[in-house]
């Protein structure tokens, strides 16, 4: 039961708050970095503040939903225990969110300098403290469950404090000039970018939601077959992600400095850089399909499931980090709005549609599932593509140089 509320309130989690609060933050990926590619420094730092109180601003309505959730999701699920189980984990878990919010943003302040290392070593620390801390609560405190969502609290806010830390007395104050009125200005164009980029991280996670949910109807066989499937996809997606990040910090730079030529480059070298990454995950996936179920059940019903659909999956690895570069190069040119609505479209009028209808009409199950997924990946990374190799690069330098002059016009006004 523990384990099914726990599920079911990071499901909760997942949609309502960490994926709006991490699609929205993307669009620093285009400010702060455009803004330190410029030169105009002191910007990147008034974009952090921005965003975060942004942010905060937007977390009232998630903490007030967070604290009813009990009997917003006892009124969906049948099981009254886990939704009450599952509400308890949220109402706690609002003690993290302002955390949660404040490192999405750290996390682009330092990225935008190009201090890509400084998040690994907070969370080279923060990892094994929180091991420490679910010790601590759960058993030390004896707090059981909701000692194990204090656990995540605790981390949550941590992380930022570490960053914060991090940028204090190591390196990354030269973007930072304190406090400043003008943050709670000219909101305007950080909007403008937050809301497509919203969309897009928002759509991607509430199909595989959606998904999941499906996948139940199957027969807890392959529920849980979906459970390993999507956890493959999701460690092998986090190869070509990293590479989608330094991407877009890397061309939004050239794109503030007004070096439209050398961003094209840029971007020709990160796509060939996902082809490659795609290749190889679509082989490891191929080649150890047979023995990749076993590290996560003993079940031979549920691995032999695993191992019939992690064809389609491997197949979708070359889609999949060719569509992670695409969104981080559209993030560098400002365009989110692209992949916002491409991923609208792609996932809930043609993945979706295909998966439905091969896994029940076709009675494909699990395979048809993750083959619509592919088909719908497929169609996100090719429109991207098109529209990138299409798109007007000196434009994109007059817009960022706009917004920057926008910011620009009136003096540093610190408090």
């Amino acid at each position: 039961m523990e384990l099914g509320a726990v599920s079911l309130a990071t499901m909760t989690a997942n949609i309502t708050c960490y994926a709006p609060v991490q699609g929205l933050s993307t669009c620093l990926d285009t400010l702060c970095a455009q803004a330190y590619g410029s030169g105009h420094k002191h910007l990147v730092g008034l974009q952090l503040q921005r965003m975060t109180y942004l942010l905060w601003m937007l977390l009232l309505p998630i903490v007030t939903l967070w604290w009813y959730s009990g009997r917003v999701l006892g009124s969906i699920i049948p099981d009254p225990d886990t939704a009450a189980l599952a509400g308890m984990y949220l109402r706690v878990l609002i003690l993290g969110t302002p955390g949660v919010a404040a490192f999405e943003s750290g996390k682009r302040f330092v990225q935008a300098q190009g201090l890509f290392h400084a998040t690994t070593f907070v969370l080279l620390i923060g990892a094994p403290l929180n091991v420490v801390a679910n010790w601590f609560f759960v058993w030390r405190l004896e707090l059981g469950f909701s000692g194990a969502a204090a656990a995540v609290v605790f981390t949550q806010n941590l992380l930022p404090f570490l960053l914060f830390l991090y940028v204090r007395f190591i390196e990354g104050m030269e973007c930072w000039n304190g406090l400043s009125r003008r943050a709670f200005s000219n909101w305007g164009p950080m909007i403008k970018l937050a809301l497509p980029g919203m969309i897009m991280v928002e759509a991607q996670y509430f199909a595989f939601e959606v998904l999941t949910l499906a996948a139940s109807q199957f027969g807890s066989a392959h529920l849980a077959a979906q459970s390993v499937l999507v956890t493959v996809t999701s460690t092998t997606f986090n190869i070509p992600f990293p590479l989608s990040i330094a991407a877009s910090t890397r061309v939004a730079n050239l794109i503030g400095a007004r070096l439209s030529g050398a961003a094209r480059t840029s971007a020709k070298v990160a796509l060939v850089a996902g082809c490659l990454v795609g290749c190889f995950n679509l082989t490891l996936l191929s080649s150890l399909r047979f023995k990749l179920p076993y590290l996560f059940t003993n079940d031979e019903e549920v691995a032999a499931i695993v191992s019939q659909t992690l064809p389609v999956c491997a197949v979708l690895q070359v889609f999949d980090a060719l569509a992670a570069i695409s969104h981080g190069l559209l993030r560098g040119i400002g365009r989110q709005g692209i992949g916002g609505y491409t991923n609208l479209f792609s996932y809930y009028l043609i993945a979706l549609p295909i998966s439905f209808s091969t896994g029940w009409y076709l009675g494909w199950k699990l395979d048809g599932l993750w083959f619509g997924v592919a088909i719908g990946l497929a169609v996100v990374s090719s429109v991207e593509l098109c529209y990138l190799y299409h798109a007007d690069w000196e434009h994109a330098v007059d817009e960022a140089e706009a917004r920057m002059q926008s910011d620009h016009a009136h003096p540093v006004e610190m408090k």
